[in-house]
């Protein structure tokens, strides 16, 4: 039996967010990838990490060093450039089934004509191939592409008033097409990524499944198929053998055999301000990380997402950034009191936030 708190610490420390000092190769969630949304994203939860990220990004001199890419679940994730061919065949759909169930609704008209979803999705890549040859934008190619594909790929767009290709057979193909996001880029740009080619296979740190066990772990099918936006049957066909089972709270879950010593013996406890898609927050197991409903949907809404206040291992609080002018403050809404040391270790990540931002800090406000 596992209990909750020992999960916290372990999730803490196979994400390495104890540590203070770390570089990009070393940097475990890059193996799963580290969503970009929004301003305090892949590159600030690298900096959670201890990895100096000054010069990354759009910097010219580092373009070696990272890659952006649209993968899982269809969002901008951060990835190790060395590793981005063998990134492309990981999160490729399993099956006709899997690549279906990835899509959503763009399935039905493919299906209804006749055309595999496989298939769909290889025909999409090979126009992007085909059309992006430099950077560009996303509404360029879009445009391009509704020109080239033939209805069943296409639909009435109500927000734009206009037909083009369903987003996500879009967002899924780029990679295959070996075509990476330009960073910090509003809307997106992309460009070929030279010389690409999708790899034949993979390691096994790369594998979502395992690498999900292994960051977020003890883990069930559901929530892996959950994050992986594949069914849950496609996960359990591609279930690791090395995965024993452990309890957690009650219920039966599963962890790579390898990390099982790490599970038991975790101490690891941190002060961090996550943003809100860091991967800690990105287990489909909520309420193992906060027990509260109420609290879980103050932390989880559906639409403007706060950052967590993680104070010595757990989860306190939220935060938001507050900009006016030159002005930068933390709104911090703590959950319990945190004595003064604990709001020196906060304000201490704040004016991280801060440079991290390019700006200063104006003060840490906190709600009473």
């Amino acid at each position: 039996m596992i209990e909750r708190r020992q999960v916290h610490r372990y999730r803490i420390q196979a994400q390495q967010l104890d540590r203070e000092h770390g570089t990009i190769a070393d940097t475990a969630v890059l193996d799963l990838g580290v969503q970009d949304t929004g301003p305090d994203g892949a590159l600030w939860a690298l900096e959670a990490r201890g990895v100096d990220t000054a010069g990354l990004g759009a910097a010219a001199e580092h373009r070696d060093d990272l890659v952006w890419l649209w993968t899982l679940r269809g969002a901008p994730h951060c990835y190790r450039r060395a590793d981005a061919a063998q990134v492309a065949a990981a999160v490729a759909p399993w099956s006709e089934a899997d690549a279906s169930k990835r899509i959503f609704d763009a399935s039905k008209p493919l299906k209804d004509a006749g055309i595999p979803v496989l298939d769909a999705l290889d025909a999409v890549a090979g126009q992007m191939r085909a059309i992006v040859k430099q950077p560009m934008v996303k509404g360029e190619m879009s445009t391009r592409l509704h020109e080239a594909m033939p209805e069943p790929y296409q639909r009435y767009c109500r927000a734009c008033e206009a037909v083009h290709l369903y987003e996500m057979p879009f967002r899924l193909s780029a990679i295959q097409a070996g075509l990476e996001l330009v960073p910090d880029t509003s809307p997106p740009v992309l460009q070929p990524m030279p010389e690409f080619t999708v790899a034949d296979a993979y390691a096994d740190r790369l594998d979502p499944v395992r690498a999900y066990l292994h960051l977020l772990g003890p883990a069930t099918h559901k929530q892996v198929a959950e994050y992986v936006d594949a069914p849950v049957r496609e996960v359990k066909a591609h279930w690791p053998e090395d995965a024993v089972e452990v309890e957690v709270d009650g219920e039966t879950r599963w962890m790579l055999e390898a990390d099982l010593p790490a599970l038991q013996e975790a101490s690891a406890t941190a002060t961090r301000l996550l943003g809100p898609y860091d991967l800690y927050l990105q287990g489909r197991d909520r309420s193992t990380l906060v027990a509260d409903p109420a609290m879980v949907k103050a932390l989880w809404p559906v639409l403007g997402r706060p950052g967590a206040v993680l104070v010595d291992g757990e989860i306190a609080g939220l935060w938001r950034p507050r900009k006016s002018g030159k002005k930068f403050t933390v709104a911090v809404e703590p959950w319990r009191d945190l004595d003064g040391p604990e709001l020196k270790a906060v304000e201490a990540e704040a004016e991280k936030l801060a440079a991290f931002r390019g700006v200063p800090l104006t003060g840490l406000d906190v709600a009473a």
